[in-house]
């Protein structure tokens, strides 16, 4: 599995489906005790056999925090992905945050918004702890 995205052999997941809909819903996402996003205006996606994952805008998301990693991954659903860690005093999360720049068509409306890993931060929805 790479970012996300599933193979059958040499062939998609027969039935897989991605919705992307942009929500109000009230975003917190922490580490290690420290918030490193609030949005009020999420995009969530949901895939086939994934959980939603919620995308952000970059001015929702502290930016010092983040560092730029050389990780790239491809997923035919949604184009290529770039990756950055975020960096809490002298604690470092690598890949936490990846983000599509330049989507296929189908997933434009994921363009150059973050997304963090639900299972790897503190993600609170609407004033609820989200569990994995």
């Amino acid at each position: 599995m790479i970012a996300g995205c599933r193979r059958v052999g040499t062939g998609m997941v027969k039935g897989h489906e991605i919705t992307i809909t942009p929500s109000d819903v009230n975003i917190e996402v922490t580490i290690g005790g420290t918030t490193v996003a609030k949005s009020d205006r999420p995009v969530v996606l949901r895939e086939t056999g994934l959980p939603a994952r919620y995308y952000l805008p970059r001015e929702d998301v502290r930016a010092e925090l983040m560092r730029p990693t050389e990780t790239t991954t491809k997923c035919p659903f949604k184009g290529q992905a770039s990756y950055w860690s975020v960096q809490i005093g002298d604690e470092v999360h690598v890949d936490v945050v990846w983000s599509y720049e330049t989507p296929i068509p189908e997933a434009k409306g994921i363009t150059g918004l973050l997304c963090f890993y639900n299972e790897r931060v503190d993600l609170t929805v609407n004033g609820r702890l989200k569990t994995s």
